[in-house]
């Protein structure tokens, strides 16, 4: 096929632009691209709209740099994993859902509701001026503007609307509670005998016979078969790699330095503190006129004791926020800091000067300049290293886009072997063995699920061919060729013959465990001793000490009308479990305040109804999930 194609390679062309040109004519070349490369695939559908793998890629990308900006010391790795892959999925869903509910339930909130939670909510203290506008340029640095701001707070707000009904519903009842809260934390005095398999095991002797027939068994087959494996070579194209290749003259560094001189600059910022006369915009002339006739007096006082402005600031200024502190505004940038006026009489002054009254839209301002920081520019040999390292990343990065397509185009050409690819580029061939899932340790291309995949079709198992360039990470490719195959095959008895011993002599050891257990379960059970049982411990969910998960279930699961309360049962491990219930115990701690218990019901009780009620919203919008996150995961890695 491969031949067929390479000897005929200008009919392919022809016969790829007749039908590729069609696509481009009505979809665009956008569009066309994100057509063949899936962005525009749905992997899940609300009311009949649905999301695209592209809308899911950023909402996760948008996840994890808060998750980055949180948890600076994360693991990327974790980023991108399924789990957190499909979080991003559900938590996009949960809001088109909530979109959908706030457009046919006419949800609506209004400027008074938003304007009330944005000066109150502590949340959004950082967000909120002294003067109580918006810090548009803390916004700016998350990449948003008023508008956009003031657009998520309302959507969010209304979706907000759709649950709250719900969850305010929940009431926690005393004795609900009592009741839910005792099957939780109730407490029970259990005394226990353990039953181990290792008690019996020197009493089974299997012979030879039992022994091979245990092997041949087929439903004993999965815990002997050597799961199929692949000798590969493989070579990488590492974009990290090159970097250490390349040499950069410091005539180049100094150029780049001075090209890129902003990025080393420490943006100047300024420290004011004022006092504020307030007059609005809209205020008729008269009224502004006594403000500004206010402001006067009070800069001709503080003009004649500049030690005083904190004093006046405090006693005069109409500003609430910073009144308290004497005025003080702490340090601003120059621009989207302050509004502009403001702004341009702050950077005018020199440390310890006093404006003249300056004008804004909130009325008149008297600013004194207590502090400037930054404006510094870090000097050349103080980022040498850092800009080094960046040129030869930049430089690195080009040799390997040059490269890539070299390496791409060699390892399908020349497909019998890697030496070619090796030799030309200077690249060291590996080696490894591998299965078709990566190890729970594999790092790098041998954690790549796709060039597995690739190792195991039949071109490289059968064909003996490469496997194509796979990129397994960002400027990381990686090329395969299988040297070895072993296929998933049951071993030799007698290599073998110790292990199906020691898993035979288990398995009637537990059997024998089982046996001795149930009979002396039976007599506790008639004479109701306790004596010959281990000494009392108090177990609960909260505190569960060693107990094996279906151990502690039965315990508190046991009928306790009449103590003592016996139950036996297999642990898991082979182990037989006795256990006597002797006594039951109140809770303890918060758990035992009824008040405490009642409210933290009703919240869990909110919980789940809320969670009840989405769900139903779900179904009603005949919502539909089309892409597990491994796979979306897979599509992101390549």
């Amino acid at each position: 096929m491969f031949d067929f194609v390479r000897k005929h390679n200008r009919l392919f062309q022809l016969i790829l632009l007749v039908l590729i040109l069609p696509s481009f004519v009505a979809l665009g070349v956008n569009g066309y691209s994100n057509f063949m490369d899936g962005s525009n695939a749905a992997v899940a559908q609300v009311d009949g709209q649905k999301i695209t793998r592209a809308e899911w890629d950023a909402a996760h990308r948008q996840q994890s740099e808060r998750l980055r900006q949180q948890m600076p010391n994360l693991d990327p790795k974790l980023l991108d994993s399924p789990e957190v892959r499909q979080r991003s999925l559900d938590n996009l869903v949960r809001e088109r859902v909530l979109q959908s509910a706030v457009r046919l339930q006419h949800w609506q909130v209004s400027d008074e509701q938003l304007k009330h939670v944005f000066q109150t909510d502590p949340q959004f203290a950082a967000l909120r001026q002294p003067d109580g506008s918006l810090n548009a340029s803390l916004l700016a640095s998350q990449g948003m503007n008023g508008p956009m701001f003031e657009r998520r707070l309302r959507d969010s707000l209304a979706q907000d609307q759709v649950l709250r009904g719900v969850a305010n519903s929940a009431v926690g009842s005393g004795t609900l509670s009592a009741q839910a809260f005792d099957a939780f934390f109730q407490r029970r005095e259990v005394r226990l005998l353990t039953l181990s398999p290792a008690e019996f095991a020197a009493q089974v002797k299997p012979a030879d016979a039992e022994i091979e027939a245990y092997f041949k068994d087929p439903a004993n087959a999965s815990k002997f078969q050597l799961p199929e494996v692949a000798q590969i070579e493989y070579v990488v194209l590492d974009a990290e790699a090159l970097k250490a290749g390349v040499t950069v003259a410091e005539k180049d560094l100094k150029d780049y330095y001075e090209q890129n001189l902003n990025r080393y600059t420490v943006a100047e910022e300024r420290r004011a503190s004022h006092i504020l006369i307030k007059a609005d915009k809209a205020a008729p002339e008269a009224e502004k006129a006594k403000a500004r006739a206010r402001a006067e007096e009070l800069l001709a006082q503080v003009q004649k004791a500049p030690a005083s402005f904190a004093d006046v600031a405090r006693k005069n200024s109409q500003d609430e926020g910073s009144a308290v502190r004497g005025g003080d505004l702490d340090f601003f940038p120059r621009k989207n800091g302050m509004v502009e006026p403001f702004a341009a009489a702050a950077y005018a002054l020199k440390v310890g000067e006093i404006s003249k009254v300056v004008e804004t839209e909130f009325g008149f301002h008297i600013i004194q300049l207590t502090a400037v920081r930054g404006g510094d520019t870090k000097s050349f040999d103080s980022v040498r290293a850092e800009i080094e390292n960046e040129v030869r990343k930049q430089l690195a990065q080009k040799r390997y886009a040059e490269l890539a397509e070299t390496f791409s185009n060699t390892v399908y050409e020349q497909s019998d072997s890697l030496k070619p690819i090796a030799e030309k580029l200077g690249l060291s061939i590996r080696s490894a063995l591998v299965q078709r899932k990566p190890a729970a340790d594999a790092q790098g291309p041998l954690a790549s699920a796709k060039l597995l995949d690739l190792v195991f079709s039949k071109d490289s198992l059968q064909n003996k061919r490469n496997t194509e360039a796979v990129e397994f990470g960002p400027s990381q490719l990686v090329a395969a060729h299988v040297t070895d195959y072993k296929p998933a095959r049951m071993p030799a008895f007698d290599d073998v013959k110790a292990q199906v011993t020691q898993l035979l002599v288990a398995r009637q050891a537990a059997a024998m465990a089982v046996k001795a257990g149930a009979e002396k379960l039976a007599a506790l059970k008639a004479s109701g001793d306790v004596g010959s049982l281990q000494a009392a411990q108090t177990v609960s969910r909260i505190q569960p000490g060693k107990l094996p998960p279906q151990v502690l279930k039965a315990i508190l699961q046991a009928d306790a009308s009449k103590l003592p309360s016996f139950v036996g049962l297999e642990a898991g491990d082979g182990s037989y479990v006795i256990a006597a219930v002797t006594q039951v115990l109140p809770r303890e701690g918060q758990a035992a305040d009824p008040v405490r218990a009642a409210q933290q019901y009703a919240k869990a009780w909110s919980t789940a109804e809320t969670e009840a009620y989405f769900k139903a919203l779900k179904t009603q919008l005949k919502t539909t999930i089309k892409a597990p996150a491994a796979a979306a995961s897979a599509v992101a890695s390549n």
